[in-house]
């Protein structure tokens, strides 16, 4: 840590003492003695800073790092957005008990950080973003980038963060600091209010300099208490359980974070509950022959069908995203009822549900305990049902990964040999696109391996700075991170494979290559018919047509990809693929990309759930109005859950 340079101050007939530091050089010293504690486990909270400089941070932020950031690590990010998301990285790494800090400078560098707040924000995934803002005393007003409001002077273009953040501030005088930063540190810390903190520093401001209190230094922890539900609450759970025959869970994100994965197994072993999972809550559901594996748009057929005709949906920690509901339409059966174990008040209220609020973990143990004093158990027979239902999902499993004649290895091909070399010690990290929706649908999570899904904002260009972050913060791990992205999200955000070879990090990027964005061909197949297709082809415009339906643009990614560092791979076969990758494994201190060329309209079978978008309901085109019709009928199968009441408590 920095050697502090107290002095005495007499305030009145009082001494105390103080440090004089700037706004930058407070904030960098404050972070660093500030720690997160969690199930007896201690650790830094901001152990480092993501950062790109410009005039609004170079002279404030930049100088106190470089001069007080003794034991603070300096990232340089390529681009504003990418550095949250390497921010997310970490906090998942670390399972929200840590995350780095990011800062932008003004104007378009702090407003590019937006969509990574965003993300942060609808994932509860703590980052901290101190963007740089426009001159406070405005004596220069306008000054370089920045926005003029004719109505609302204090707006800057900072203020577009507020509806993507979980707090929010701006530093208009250094003593803000004494209560902005700690209570950014308790939102950061907090398993509710946890997301993107942003604190926005006006470019004078952060050279301005004031007599901080040296209390304002002292380290300090932050527990992440773990807070158990109330009683009634988990005994009317009990009771609503306790009545169904064909109950099933709903492993979402709040699993992972509570570290509730084996309270979760245990229920679903001993009272004979089957287990989906949500995209967040990928891997969490047991290891066993009660695990249907995922749930909804992107799910599997057996996962489906037992959740549509559930009596008991029984949902621990997840947001029951419209992908996961089909879009309030998967669970069918009219008596069914639903339970929500959440921390978030908020969320365990939704679609009606009855609400657990509380720590997952514990919740799950109290649930267990009252469910073997009722000698509960499911069904007789329903353990057949999940059985079939798991042949099923196998069986179209096991279709999707057949060769093709006359085609190129497919998409679902290549996520299985990714599947079959991972292991435990390893980590794959996911953001948007097909991909995701192929590994929530086919990845055999009993490898172990940890499976990082960002579906929450869905994200393009999330996943390769998520890697890294990941990296950065299980330096000592000795599996490998593996980053699945599609052509299209390479071509968003590649840039930090140019941080991954300065830090000397290892990161294994798998870019599977259909010349498109390709995962929305099939949705503009379905509601406006074969042939019109619209925007999501890599093509060249067409002197005929005026139209990007041309001859495919050819792009080298592997050559791209050496270009920036990386050691790369171009494969055209399953078998150069699985080559690829087993090479990859021996690359050392820097990343490796394994460049896969797949066909390219060829998905995994669906899984016929429903999901409500803006299909066309008049059109020129007969095709197009049949698939008006056929949305139309599938929003039918849309519908109301009313509340769940707990026995004894009708009205």
């Amino acid at each position: 840590m920095t050697t502090t340079a107290a002095v005495d101050t007499v305030v009145g007939a009082t001494s105390k003492k103080v440090r004089r530091r700037t706004v930058a050089q407070a904030i960098i010293e404050y972070l660093q003695v500030q720690y997160s504690e969690r199930d007896g486990e201690r650790r830094r909270l901001i152990p480092g800073m993501y950062g790109i400089f410009g005039h609004g941070n170079s002279v404030g932020v930049a100088q106190g790092i470089d001069e007080y950031g003794v034991d603070f690590p300096h990232f340089a990010g390529k681009n504003e957005q990418s550095m949250v998301h390497a921010a997310i990285g970490y906090a998942k790494a670390t399972n929200r008990a840590a995350t780095l800090a990011c800062t932008a400078s003004a104007g378009p560098g702090s407003t590019n950080m937006i969509s990574g707040a965003a993300t942060a924000t609808t994932n509860r995934l703590p980052v901290l973003l101190l963007p740089a803002d426009i001159i406070n005393n405005r004596k220069g007003d306008p000054v370089l980038q920045q926005i003029e409001h004719p109505v609302e002077r204090d707006v800057s273009a900072n203020d577009a963060f507020r509806p993507v953040s979980r707090y929010f501030d701006r530093i208009t005088t250094p003593s803000q600091l004494l209560v902005t930063l700690p209570e950014a540190m308790r939102v950061l810390t907090d398993p509710v209010d946890t997301g993107a903190v942003v604190v926005c520093l006006p470019q004078d401001i952060q050279g301005e300099a004031y007599d901080f209190p040296e209390e304002f230094f002292s380290p300090r922890v932050w527990p992440i208490r773990r807070r158990p539900a109330a009683r009634e609450e988990i005994r009317d759970a009990i009771e609503i359980i306790r009545r169904a025959q064909r109950p099933v869970f709903i492993a979402g994100g709040g699993v992972r974070y509570s570290d509730a994965a084996d309270e979760l197994a245990r229920l679903s072993a001993d009272f004979g509950i089957p287990v989906t999972e949500t995209y967040a809550g990928k891997g969490m559901g047991p290891i066993s022959d009660l695990n249907l594996g995922g749930l909804g748009v992107d799910g599997t057929i057996g996962a489906n069908r037992i959740a549509g005709r559930a009596d008991c949906v029984i949902s621990v920690g997840s947001r029951l995203q419209d992908f996961i509901t089909a879009s309030h339409s998967l669970f069918e059966n009219p008596d069914v009822q639903l339970v929500h174990f959440n921390v978030s008040s908020f969320d365990a209220h939704k679609m009606g549900s009855y609400p657990v609020v509380g720590d997952a973990k514990l919740s799950l143990t109290a649930l267990h305990e009252g469910l073997t004093a009722a000698a509960y158990q499911s069904a007789g027979g329903y353990r057949d049902e999940i059985a079939s239902a798991r042949r099923a999902t196998a069986d179209t499993l096991g279709h999707d990964l057949e060769d093709i004649p006359g085609e190129k290895m497919s998409q679902a091909q290549v996520i299985d040999v990714l599947n079959k070399h991972t292991g435990a010690d390893d980590a794959l990290v996911l953001g948007s696109g097909g991909v995701v929706g192929g590994v929530h649908k086919a990845w055999d999570t009993s490898n172990g391996t940890k499976v990082l899904s960002e579906y929450a904002n869905s994200c393009m260009g999330h996943e390769l700075p998520a890697g890294l972050g990941y990296r950065f913060a299980r330096p000592e791990a000795s599996g490998d991170v593996f980053v699945l992205i599609g052509d299209g999200t390479y071509y968003m955000q590649p840039t930090e494979l140019i941080t991954a070879v300065q830090e000397h990090k290892k990161i294994t990027v798998v870019v599977i290559d259909n010349s498109g964005h390709q995962c929305i061909w099939p949705l503009q197949v379905a509601k406006g018919g074969p042939g019109h297709e619209f925007g999501t082809q890599l093509r060249e415009r067409s002197a005929e047509t005026g139209r990007l339906d041309g001859a495919v643009v050819p792009v080298d990614i592997a050559a791209n990809a050496a270009s920036m560092g990386a050691v790369s791979w171009s494969t055209t076969t399953i078998e150069e693929f699985r080559a690829a990758l087993e090479d990859a494994r021996g690359v050392q201190d820097r990343p490796a990309v394994v460049v896969a060329h797949v066909e390219p309209w060829r998905y995994l079978t669906g899984s016929g759930a429903f999901w409500d978008v803006g299909a066309a309901m008049t059109s020129e085109r007969p095709e197009t109005l049949e698939g008006g019709r056929q949305h139309r009928e599938g929003r039918e199968r849309q519908r109301y859950y009313g509340p769940t009441i707990a026995p004894g408590s009708e009205v």
